[in-house]
C-alpha cells in the first residue's frame, strides 16, 4: 500500500542509463570499490595498483555492457504501450539480473583466452556472478531513493506554477484587461479568454510530463499575449529559432513549464517597472546533441528585489538536474544592462 503512494504501476523504475550523469556514478563507485577491496588484502600500494588495473580492465566491460543494456530495457520500456502492467519488483529484478548475465556471457567469452587465465587465475565465476547481481540491485535501489528525495521539488514546483499564476493580481488584471476589449474588440477578448484557459488548463498538468518544444513555445505565445493586453506597448517579444526547422520543433520532447516561468520573470522584473518599449529576447537553437534556450530582458538595478528572480530560477535548475542529470545547465548573468538566462539539454525526440 505504501509503495502505490509512490509510485503507479506505469513508473519505468529503470534508472536511465543513456544518462552521462548515471553512467559516471556507477563507473566511479564501482572502481572504487574495486580499489578499496583490493587494498584491504594489504599487498601493498604498488601490487594493489598493478593488480587494480588489470581487474579494472574486466569491471569497466562488464559495467559499460550491462549500462548499455539496461539503456535500451528502459527505452523500450518507455515506449511499451503494455508497460503500466509490468510490476514495480520485475523492474527492480532486471536491474540486477541484466549485470549477472551479462558477466556470465563476458566470462564465457573470454576463458579461451590464455592472457584472461593468466591474468584472473582465482577468479570465482558464481562470486563475480552474484556480486554483480548485488550491484545491480544497489545501483537500482539508490537511483530509485534519489527520484523519490526530488520528487517534493516536482510537486513544489508545480504548486509555485500554480500559485503564481493564480495569484489575485494576475487573474484581476487579465480578466480587467479582457473586460476592456469586449465591446470595442470582441474577437480579441474571445482569444485572449480561450488563451487564460489553456495557460490554466497545462499548469494542472503534472510538471514530471514532457511536451514537445512546439507546444511549449505556443504556450509561451499564449501567456504573452495576455500580457501585452495589460502592458500594451511596453512589452515587445523577439522570437528566434536557429538552425530548427519547424518539423524539429514539433518533434523534440522538453520538460512542461519550463519557459514559460522564465518569461514570466523576465516581464515581471523587466518590462513592468520600465516606463518604455522594454525588449524580452528568446534564442533557441541546437548545438550537436543539445538545446540551447537564451532569455534576455532589461535589468533595473534600483527596482531588483534581492532573492526575487532566483525562486523560480532555482526551481527550475532542480527540475533540471532530476530530468536531465549533470547533461543539463542552467546559467544566470546580468550583461550590458541585461539579465541573461540560459539553459542546455539534451536534445531528444
Amino acid at each position: 500500500m505504501h509503495e502505490q503512494t509512490k509510485y503507479t504501476s506505469a513508473d519505468v523504475l529503470i534508472p536511465d542509463c543513456c544518462n552521462i550523469g548515471i553512467v559516471f556514478r556507477v563507473l566511479i563507485v564501482v572502481n572504487v570499490a574495486v580499489l578499496l577491496g583490493l587494498l584491504a588484502r594489504g599487498q601493498g600500494w604498488l601490487l594493489n595498483l598493478q593488480e587494480f588495473i588489470e581487474t579494472a580492465m574486466l569491471v569497466e566491460m562488464i559495467s559499460l555492457l550491462s549500462l548499455f543494456v539496461l539503456c535500451g530495457v528502459r527505452r523500450l520500456a518507455e515506449l511499451d504501450p503494455q508497460r503500466d502492467k509490468s510490476p514495480a519488483w520485475l523492474q527492480r529484478l532486471a536491474c540486477g539480473l541484466v549485470p549477472a548475465l551479462v558477466a556470465v556471457l563476458l566470462l564465457r567469452a573470454l576463458e579461451p583466452f590464455e592472457w584472461f587465465v593468466f591474468s584472473f587465475p582465482h577468479l570465482s565465476d558464481v562470486f563475480t556472478v552474484i556480486l554483480c547481481f548485488m550491484f545491480g540491485l544497489a545501483f537500482q535501489h539508490y537511483f530509485e531513493l534519489r527520484s523519490r528525495a526530488f520528487s517534493p521539488a516536482l510537486g513544489e514546483a508545480r504548486l509555485q506554477a500554480l500559485q503564481a499564476r493564480i495569484r489575485p493580481h494576475f487573474l484581476f488584471n487579465s480578466l480587467n484587461a479582457v473586460l476592456s476589449l469586449i465591446r470595442a474588440e470582441p474577437r480579441r477578448a474571445e482569444t485572449a479568454l480561450e488563451d487564460l484557459a489553456d495557460l490554466f488548463r497545462v499548469l494542472m498538468r503534472d510538471t514530471r510530463d514532457v511536451t514537445t518544444l512546439k507546444e511549449e513555445i505556443d504556450l509561451c505565445q499564449q501567456y504573452l499575449s495576455i500580457e501585452k493586453i495589460r502592458l500594451g506597448d511596453r512589452l515587445h517579444v523577439e522570437w528566434d529559432t536557429v538552425n530548427l526547422a519547424p518539423e524539429e520543433l514539433r518533434e523534440i520532447k522538453i520538460a512542461s513549464l519550463l519557459l514559460q516561468p522564465l518569461l514570466e520573470n523576465a516581464v515581471h522584473y523587466g518590462v513592468e517597472p520600465s516606463l518604455t518599449t522594454a525588449l524580452i529576447s528568446i534564442t533557441i537553437q541546437r548545438s550537436l546533441d543539445k538545446i540551447e534556450i537564451r532569455i534576455s530582458n532589461p535589468f533595473h538595478a534600483d527596482q531588483a528585489v534581492p532573492g526575487g528572480n532566483h525562486m523560480a530560477l532555482d526551481n527550475i535548475r532542480q527540475r533540471l538536474l532530476l530530468l536531465y542529470d549533470i547533461e543539463s545547465q542552467m546559467t544566470n548573468q546580468i550583461i550590458n544592462d541585461h539579465f541573461v538566462v540560459q539553459l542546455y539539454f539534451p536534445y531528444k525526440k
